[in-house]
This record gives C-alpha cells, structure tokens and sequence, in this order.
C-alpha cells in the first residue's frame, strides 16, 4: 500500500513489485527463472538440411484511396477492391502471384487510421514494403506512419508513385515530399527506388514488380523449408460451417494438413488447409499465405503460431501460457491503484457510454476498439463492454440489456432470435460495412448522451423609476427599456447594484393602460414579476433568453 497498490493478503502481485518490495525490506530479491514448456519444445524442434531460397513477402502501405489494393488487383486481374465495402481495405488480405518464374506474396494491409495495428502487423511480417503513395495527393499521415512501420522493422521500401495517368499528378512534388520524410529517390541522389505506376492503365506495373523480383534477389531470402512450420496470424474470424478460422503466413518449414497446431493458449489439429484463392490443399510452403479452421476460437492477429509433433508438452505448454493469461487478467482486475481511486473519484457525474461490438474478424474488432478508446472524450465514459468476432447473439443481447449498451455490428448479422429479443427489450442493434461510419455513428451516440450547452443571451434591460400597487397584478415597476427589448413571459433577473438579487419570470408588462408583448427601447412601461414583491426604484431587471444546443465531441 505505501508502494501506492492496494492489494489484499491473498491477491497475486507481478514480480517487478515483488522485487521492489523484498528491497524496501532491506532484502536482494532475485527473480526465480525457471525453464518454460515453450523453452523445452523449442530447444527440441531441430531443423535439418541447408536453408533454401524462398519467396520474397511483400507488403503494400500506404494512405486510404491511394490504390494499394488496385495495384495489387491490376497484378492479379482480379476486382478485390469492388468487393470491399467503399472500396476501403479492412482487413490484412494475402495474395500471391507468379510473374516471371518468380512467385511473390502480397500482403494488402488497410490504410485507414484506425488499422495502425494491423499496418504494424504487415511491415513486420514482410520483406519488402511497397509504399503507394498517389501522385495527385503526395505524402499523407499514414504515408509517413507507414514508413515509420516499414522503419522500425527494418525492411527495405519501394516508393509506386500511382494516379500518374491523372491531369493534377505532380511527381516531381511527391518526390520532394518523401525526401522531407526521409525516403530520398535514387535520381535525387538517395537509395529509395521510385516507381512511377498507373494502377488504371498498368503502366509501371511491370517496372514495379521487376524491381521487387532483383531487390528479393539480392536480399537472398533463406530459411528452412523441410520440418516443423511456424509462422504468424495475419488474420482471423468466424466462418459459417467452419467455427473459428485463420489466416496464417508460413515463415519457416511446411505446414500439412493435420499439423497440431499451438497458437496463443490453444493446441489444436489443423482440419483443413486453403490457399489464398480458396482451394483445398495439402501442404504449405514458407512464404505462403493459407487459411486454416478447426480452432477452438479465433486467434489474436498477431500471434506466432508453430506446429508441435510431441503433444504431451504442447498442451502442457497451452496450459501454461491459458493460465499465465489468467493470471495476468485478475491482476489487472484485483490489483487497485491509489492514482486509479482518485481519477475515478470524479468520474461518477459523467454519463457512461457502453458499447458491444462484434465484428467479422478479430483484426477489425482490435482496430475499432483501439480507433474508439482513442476518442477524446472528457465529459463522458466510453466503455467497451465487449468486442469480439461473429454475428450478434443472444447472449450478446442479454449483456446489452444488463449493460445498458448500444450493440454495433461491423460486416456482421445478428441472427433471428437475437434480433426479436432486441426488438422486445428496444436494444439497439446498428450494422455497418465501413468504419469512418462506424466511428461517425459512436460520435453520435457520445453526443447524445452528453447535457446539451446552455447559452443565455440578454434581450434586455429596463431600469425602475417609480413602483405602485395594483389589485389585479401586485408590485407593479414602472420602468424604462435602457437596453434592447423587453418581452412578456421570457425569465428576468433583478438587479440591485450590479448583484442579481431574483430570478423569475416577467409576468404581466403593460404601455400605459394596455397589455404589450414587447416593448422596446427608449421607451416607457409597466413591469410585473411573477410572486415578487420587493423590487425598488434603481433596480435593473434583466430580461434573458436560454438555448440548448447539442454538445460536440
């Protein structure tokens, strides 16, 4: 507790707090290091025969709409880009292609804001980095997080400079542009090669891919093909008639059908293999793409993933890592901080916002729910009661009504029985092919939920000249309008030396012996206050508007 966590005798502590505390008691703490189950399979997994040539992996960045995924469709003479929804990439697509005896896999990562992550993910599963950048539009925000992506994981870039074919293309610009970011072209006098490309009328394709071919040539990409496959999640979802489903790239050995496969916590048989077109096969080499089912639940993307033949120690292992996983996530929860109970102390007045979000692959779901927490919300809690992968539920449903959350579906379906519950317990379920509307529509939701701003505006102001009785109307104050307009049964302020001393409604006003609706100024009336009696002569009343207007984030 004095270390600021506040734990109970029974709660499970990480071990840099552990340490921490054994020093504070005037101890050496020394970390226990025992070898894993991971450690023991590893070091049993022995590859044989020299490393061979593989594949070059090729990932394709950029911004949103610059033509990465046209590119790769004018190379594959397929409509990828007609099948996503606004023509935006939303998930990490893995194609591969034979141009002159050469075999090359692409990896199409989204440009989108909100699939960093997954762009990440992309650059470090690579080997080269085609950055797209279009010639009409120059360098953009994620141009440059893409680079950086590429940077930081150390992989050689090749700039295609699309749109050429377009009137306003300037090439000349962007290459200046992507000096200023540090990818200086070769005819500048740097090392970057830049590719002038027209993903419309394939001029430059050709250039593009030849480029890669001799860049892949001279990098010399080896790695062992026969033995044990290991590799990474680039993808993963639910698939009606198949569960739980991934897309994985094979980095090292081959993977078969009926591999046992561990990933994550999970060690499952592999029950069917498919290439990147769909088709059933039967073997994976490295730097192949390939979709596999029979999981138990769909992988984080991200995740390495390795077939294990001793299955004794890969369970065992699985056990491990499902109760490390466990572990960590009661700490997370158990474990209270000082700072985290006063942060919280004034976060009770905010409304709160809860969300569900279910989404057709786990990348999605990462990428909304990181897009979301990254909303700049002051005056509301955002909360994600859940994000997971598949169509909208019951159970999905069950927790919206005891939640009190709004339940967004992003290219998913909610099925028959879950969509009567909702219309019976008014559950709002939105559905939505495209993130930005996605995000658009939780703005909404946030804004709705937040105290509309009131704003006052003075109308006018009259001062008190004299005061009489009246049997009909009470306290009457003479009065004249000094400033803009007085108007009947707007809400008053008194004024007694500049200090509001009532605040009520103007009941009756009259001009001379008739009733009026406004008077306006310079002129002369009679003022009532509705049950107030004790306004006197130099009195300002104030007479105010109030408007709401919607708050926006």
């Amino acid at each position: 507790m004095n270390s600021g966590v506040m734990v109970t005798l029974n709660q499970a502590i990480d071990q840099e707090t552990a340490i921490l505390v054994v020093e504070e008691l005037g101890h050496i703490g020394i970390p226990q290091d025992i070898e894993s189950e991971e450690e023991k399979i590893l070091e049993n997994i022995v590859y044989e025969g020299d490393e061979e040539l593989r594949n070059p992996v090729v990932s394709v960045l950029g911004h949103v709409d610059h033509g990465k995924t046209s590119i790769l469709d004018f190379i594959r003479k397929s409509s990828v880009a007609d099948q996503e929804e606004g023509g935006i990439t939303q998930g990490i697509g893995a194609y591969q292609v034979d141009r002159n005896n050469q075999t090359i896999t692409f990896i199409d990562t989204p440009g989108h804001a909100a699939f960093s992550e997954m762009r990440a993910r992309g650059a470090n599963s690579t080997d080269i980095v085609v950055l797209v950048v279009a010639a009409d539009d120059s360098v953009q925000p994620q141009t440059e997080e893409a680079f950086n992506h590429a940077k930081a994981a150390n992989v050689q870039v090749i700039v295609a400079v699309n749109k050429i074919d377009k009137p306003d293309s300037d090439i000349e610009k962007v290459k200046g542009d992507l000096s200023k970011i540090g990818l200086v072209p070769e005819d500048w006098g740097g090392d970057t090669q830049v590719v002038p490309v027209s993903a419309k009328t394939g001029e430059g394709i050709d250039e593009l891919i030849e480029n890669i071919t001799l860049l892949s040539e001279m990098l010399e990409l080896k790695t062992n093909h026969d033995g044990p496959a290991s590799g990474v999640v680039l993808e993963s979802g639910v698939k009606k008639g198949e569960g739980a489903v991934a897309t994985l790239l094979v980095q090292r050995g081959t993977l078969n059908s009926g591999d046992f496969v561990l990933i994550g916590d999970q060690f499952r048989k592999i029950r069917s293999l498919k290439n990147f077109l769909g088709s059933q096969i039967k073997t994976s080499p490295p730097s192949s793409p390939v979709a596999i089912s029979g999981l138990e639940y769909p992988p984080n993307a991200g995740q390495e993933f390795m077939v294990v033949k001793d299955e004794k120690a890969a369970k065992s292992l699985s056990e491990e890592r499902a109760s490390k996983s466990r572990d960590n996530r009661l700490a997370k929860k158990g474990v209270v901080s000082l700072d985290g109970i006063f942060a919280g102390a004034g976060d009770s007045a905010k409304p709160s916002v809860n969300l569900i979000i279910k989404t057709d692959t786990n990348g999605s779901a990462e990428a909304i729910a990181g897009a979301i927490n990254n909303l700049k919300v002051e005056d509301a809690k955002i909360k994600i009661v859940l994000d997971g992968v598949g169509p909208v539920s019951v159970n999905d449903v069950n927790l919206a009504v005891a939640s009190e959350a709004v339940i967004l579906g992003f290219n998913v379906r909610s099925d028959a029985a879950a969509e009567t519950l909702a219309e019976s317990e008014e559950i709002k379920i939105q559905y939505f092919g495209i993130i930005y509307d996605l995000l658009d529509a939780v703005k909404e939701i946030i804004e709705g939920s937040l105290e509309p701003e009131i704003k006052e505006v003075t109308v006018g102001i009259a001062e008190v000249k004299d005061t009489f009785k009246s049997p009909k109307f009470g306290l009457i104050a003479g009065s004249i309008v000094i400033e803009g307009a007085v108007i009947k049964n707007l809400p008053i302020r008194v004024l007694r030396d500049n200090i509001v001393i009532h605040e009520g409604k103007l009941d009756s006003l009259r001009r001379f012996k008739d009733e009026a609706s406004e008077v306006k100024s310079g002129t002369e009336c009679g003022i009532g206050i509705e049950n107030y009696n004790d306004v006197k002569v130099g009195d300002k009343i104030e007479v105010f508007e109030r408007t709401e207007t919607a708050r926006k984030i």
